[in-house]
C-alpha cells in the first residue's frame, strides 16, 4: 500500500505535500526525484505531442475520411475543449485519490484512445476519441506537475518545473516534424498508434518509480454543477465560432450559442461564490500577477495554436509539400523552442517573467505580422526566418507561465493553480483554432466569388460556390475530373490567391492578439510562493 503524504505547517502557510517520512527518495527507485522527473516527462510529452502532430495529419485525415472543414477543425477543438474543461476538476481527483494513480489511469486510458482513433474509418469516431483523449490527457497533466512539487525540495524544483516546460514546449514544436515523418512513410493511422508503446512504457515507469503524494485537507465533495455550468458555457462559445461561417454571423442560432455562453460563464461564476468546494476558486484572481499570468497563456495559444492550424495547410495544399517535408520546414519553430526554453528558464529566474515575457510576445507578434505576408510561391528562407522568430518568441511563455500563475497562489491552492495553467493554454488552442478558423472563412466567403469572376472562370452556381469555399478553405483547388488545363491552372491560381488572403487575415489577427498579451506580460510578476516545493526531500 503507498504511502501518503503529510502536511508541512511550519510557517509554509499549509497545503506544501511532502515526501512521507518513510520513503527515501534518491536512494532508491520509488520516490527518486529525477527519475520521477523523467517518468512524468514521457506521460506529458505524449499529451503535448498530440496537440500539433495531428496537425500534419489533418489533410490526410480530411481525404481519406472525406471530412468536412469544420469536421477537421473538431479533430482539434474536440481534443483541446475535453483537455480545458477537465484539467481542474483532474487536478481535484488527484488531490483526493493521488497524483500517482490519477497519472497511471490518465496513461492508460490516452493510450488505449489513441489506438482506437487509429481503428476508426469515420471522422465521426475520429472526434469521439479525440475528446477522450483529452479526457484521460486531462487526467495526467496536473498530476504530472503534482508528483513534481511533491517530489522535489524548493531548491530543484524550478529546476524540475523548467525542464518539464521544455518538455512540453519541445513536444509541441516536435509534432509536425514527428507527423510528417509517419503519416509520409507510414499513414495517417501511425500517429496516435505511436502512443500504444510510449504509453507502455509511462505505466511501466510509474509503477516502479512513481510515489504516492495526497493532500491531508484533501476535498470530500466535487462541484458537478460547476462542471456542467463551463463545459456548457464553453461549448457553447466554440460551436458558435465554428459554425458562424456556415450560418452567418447575422443569423440568429449563432448569436443565441454566444448568449447562452456568456448566460453559462455568468451563473457558473455566480455558483463558483456559493459552492463548498468550488471548481475553480474565484479568490484566485484577486492576484492580479497570476489573472495576467492566465490571460497571458490564452492569447499565446490564440496566436500559436490557430496560426499553426493554417500553416500546415499552406506548405502542404499550396506549396505541394509532401507531409513530411513539410515537418522539415517547421524545424526552425522546434529548434528555436527547444534552444529557447532552457534560456528562458534561466533569464525568468534571474531578471523575473515581466521583460521575458513581454519580449516574447513581442516576438511572436513580429513573427504573425511576418506570416501573414507570406505569398504562393515565398522561399524556403523567408518561412524559416518567420517560424525561427515565432518559436523564439513562445518559448518564455512556455517556461514561465508556472511561475507567473502557481507562483501567485496561495500555496494550498497551488495544484488548483497548475491545472488553472494548463486549462489556459488548452482554451486558447480551442478558441485561436474556432477563431481564426472562422476568419479565414468569412475571408474566402467574401473573395472567392470575386477572384473567381475576374479570371474569367464561368460563373458557379450557389451550391458550387459553397463546395468550392469549403474546399480553399484548406488549400485545395476545386478542379473536377477532366477540366482543360489553362482551366485547371486558372482555377489552382484563384484557390491558392484566396486561401493566402484568408490566412493573412488569420494571421494578421493573432498578431493583433499577441500585441495584447506584450501589454498584459507587464502585469506579471515573480510569486511569493516561486521557491515553495516540496520541504523534506534531499537529493
Amino acid at each position: 500500500m503507498t504511502s501518503q503524504t503529510t502536511i508541512d505547517k511550519t510557517g509554509s502557510g499549509g497545503g506544501a505535500p511532502v515526501v512521507p517520512s518513510d520513503a527515501t527518495p534518491g536512494k532508491g527507485l520509488r520516490g527518486h526525484p529525477w527519475l520521477t522527473l523523467i517518468t512524468v516527462a514521457v506521460g506529458v510529452m505524449m499529451v503535448a505531442l498530440d496537440g500539433t502532430i495531428v496537425a500534419i495529419a489533418n489533410p490526410a485525415i480530411q481525404k481519406d475520411l472525406s471530412a468536412s472543414f469544420a469536421e477537421v477543425q473538431w479533430i482539434t477543438n474536440g481534443y483541446f475543449l475535453a483537455l480545458a474543461v477537465s484539467l481542474i476538476t483532474a487536478g481535484k481527483l488527484g488531490d483526493r485519490f493521488g497524483h500517482r494513480q490519477t497519472f497511471l489511469i490518465g496513461v492508460v486510458g490516452f493510450a488505449a484512445a489513441s489506438g482506437a482513433i487509429g481503428l476508426s474509418d469515420s471522422i465521426a469516431l475520429v472526434v469521439t476519441f479525440r475528446v477522450f483523449q483529452g479526457l484521460f490527457g486531462a487526467l495526467l497533466m496536473p498530476a504530472a506537475l503534482g508528483l513534481l512539487r511533491a517530489t522535489f525540495p524548493a531548491e530543484k524544483l524550478n529546476m524540475a518545473i523548467g525542464i518539464w516546460g521544455m518538455v512540453i514546449g519541445a513536444s509541441t514544436a516536435g509534432g509536425p516534424i514527428l507527423g510528417g515523418v509517419l503519416v509520409e512513410h507510414v499513414n495517417w493511422q501511425s500517429v496516435f498508434f505511436i502512443n500504444v508503446p510510449v504509453g507502455i512504457l509511462a505505466v511501466v515507469l510509474g509503477v516502479l518509480i512513481l510515489l504516492d503524494h495526497r493532500a491531508e485537507n484533501a476535498p470530500r465533495s466535487f462541484d458537478i454543477l460547476g462542471i456542467a455550468l463551463l463545459s456548457a458555457a464553453m461549448f457553447s462559445l466554440v460551436w458558435a465560432l465554428i459554425k458562424a461561417p456556415e450560418w452567418g454571423w447575422g443569423d440568429g442560432t449563432t448569436w443565441l450559442f454566444i448568449a447562452a455562453s456568456v448566460v453559462g460563464f455568468t451563473v457558473f461564476a455566480l455558483w463558483e461564490t456559493k459552492v463548498k468546494e468550488p471548481l475553480i476558486p474565484l479568490a484566485l484572481f484577486r492576484s492580479v500577477p497570476l489573472s495576467a499570468g492566465v490571460v497571458l497563456m490564452v492569447l499565446m495559444a490564440i496566436a500559436f495554436m490557430g496560426g499553426l492550424f493554417f500553416v500546415t495547410f499552406y506548405l502542404q495544399n499550396v506549396h505541394g509539400m509532401s507531409p513530411i517535408d513539410a515537418g522539415l520546414h517547421l524545424l526552425p519553430l522546434t529548434g528555436m523552442m527547444i534552444v529557447g526554453s532552457p534560456l528562458a528558464g534561466a533569464m525568468i529566474t534571474k531578471v523575473g517573467p515581466r521583460i521575458p515575457l513581454a519580449g516574447g510576445m513581442a516576438c511572436t507578434a513580429i513573427a504573425m505580422y511576418g506570416m501573414s505576408t507570406l505569398e504562393t510561391d515565398t522561399g524556403s528562407g523567408v518561412m524559416s526566418l518567420w517560424f525561427a522568430l515565432l518559436g523564439l518568441g513562445l518559448a518564455p511563455v512556455m517556461v514561465g507561465a508556472t511561475e507567473v500563475i502557481v507562483g501567485n497562489a496561495p500555496l494550498e491552492l497551488s495544484g488548483v493553480a497548475g491545472g488553472l495553467q494548463q486549462a489556459a493554454m488548452q482554451i486558447g488552442g480551442s478558441l485561436g483554432t474556432a477563431v481564426l478558423g472562422a476568419v479565414m472563412a468569412s475571408k474566402v466567403d467574401s473573395d472567392l466569388a470575386g477572384n473567381w469572376t475576374a479570371a474569367g472562370l464561368p460563373p458557379l452556381t450557389a451550391a458550387q460556390e459553397a463546395q468550392a469555399s469549403e474546399a480553399v478553405q484548406v488549400g485545395v483547388a476545386p478542379v473536377a475530373p477532366g477540366t482543360p488545363e489553362a482551366i485547371a491552372a486558372k482555377i489552382t491560381g484563384v484557390a491558392h490567391d484566396t486561401f493566402i488572403s484568408g490566412m493573412s487575415a488569420a494571421s494578421l489577427l493573432a498578431a493583433a492578439v499577441a500585441v495584447v498579451a506584450v501589454g498584459i506580460a507587464f502585469l506579471t510578476k515573480r510569486g511569493a510562493n516561486a521557491e515553495a516545493g516540496a520541504g523534506a526531500a534531499h537529493i
